[in-house]
This record gives C-alpha cells, structure tokens and sequence, in this order.
C-alpha cells in the first residue's frame, strides 16, 4: 500500500532542493529522517516535514507496519518565479527571480 504527499510553491530552489532529496531515495522512513535531521541544508527540514506527513498519512489510511515504509519515490519539479526588482546605478533595474519547488513524495511498504 502506497501513501503520498506533496509540498507546493515552497519557496526554496529546485536545483538546491534536488540535492536533499537525493540523500533519502530509497531509503527507509528512519534512516531517511535521521540523515535529514543531521544535514545543513535549509530545504532539510521542509523535505523532513513531509516526510513525515506522508508517515501520518499511511498511518491514516491503515498501513500494518509504519516501521517497514521506505522512500519509494521522491522527487522536485520547479514552480513558478516571482520576479521582482531591485534598483541599479542611472536609473536602471535589475531582475532577481526568487524559485519556487513543487515537492512530492511516494511512501511503500518494503514486502
């Protein structure tokens, strides 16, 4: 039985936030939180979070073994930007383009 849950329009880089999710593919859902918990990237504990959402949401749905959940599927697809802008020298602007990250993981049970 599989459980999911997703984050939308975190306001975290997607190239940066790959790298996290990398850590914990595959991985079961304790190794998963102890590597995540110990990691100093800031995106760690927004990936933590819903990790641990889709550990409730199995437990919800029924799972038998909460303990036998890995990491089935995980992964970041880029949101949309919100563009702003700063002021420049001679009255110019310059564009800064702050990324957002949509999060979505899958949970199963190892049989």
């Amino acid at each position: 039985m599989e459980s999911s849950a997703k984050l939308s329009f975190a306001r975290l880089s997607p190239r940066k936030t790959r790298l996290v999710v990398d850590m914990v593919r595959g991985k079961g859902i304790q190794n998963a939180l102890n590597t995540l918990r110990f990691s100093p990237q800031p995106s760690a504990k927004l990936v933590s979070k819903l990790l641990s959402s889709a550990v409730a949401n199995a437990e919800q749905k029924g799972v038998a073994d909460v303990d036998r959940l890995y990491v089935k599927t995980i992964y970041v697809n880029g949101g949309t930007a919100l563009k702003r802008f700063v002021p420049r020298a001679m009255g110019r602007a310059s564009k800064i383009r702050k990324p957002t990250s949509h999060i979505c993981v899958v949970l199963a049970e190892k049989k």
